[in-house]
């Protein structure tokens, strides 16, 4: 099996919180940038998603804190997507530092919306694999 896709990223200062390490929140911005950079080396943008009629969306996330980061740390954020039969799927993210230790690992369940009729869509993948230049990264 090949490496999941990933995107690098620095800690900033202004993500960090009292305690020094990073934000809560700007994990899910971590995994959010990661998740759209696949899409775009993909094929697939943000307008091209709109003008389809389309729109990914998040039903649930959860996050597992492993380990603390710090303004400064240089991390790895993967992105995979498991596709299955119905309106949903998973994306497994790990955002790992650059000495193997696994900061955090993120499972989100989301979907792809009809924006005109406000539900999902029966296929989310056929319509991405459609839309992608690149479908094999998906």
């Amino acid at each position: 099996m090949s490496e999941p896709f990933s995107v690098p990223v620095t800690v900033r200062g202004y993500e960090t919180d009292v305690q020094g390490h990073l934000n809560q929140s700007v994990y899910l911005n971590y995994a959010e940038h990661a998740r759209w950079s696949l899409l775009k080396a993909a094929g697939i943008t943000q307008a091209e998603l709109i003008g389809s009629g389309v729109g990914p969306v998040t039903l649930e996330t959860t996050i597992r804190y492993l380990s603390e980061l710090l303004a400064g740390d240089e991390v790895e954020v993967t992105c995979a997507f498991e596709w299955g039969e119905g309106k949903t799927f998973r994306i497994r993210q790990t955002i790992r530092k650059k000495d193997g230790t696994v900061a955090a690992e993120i499972t989100a369940v989301g979907g792809l919306m009809d924006l005109k009729e406000r539900r999902l869509v029966a296929n989310a993948s056929e319509v991405f694999k459609g839309l992608a230049t690149d479908p094999g990264l998906l």
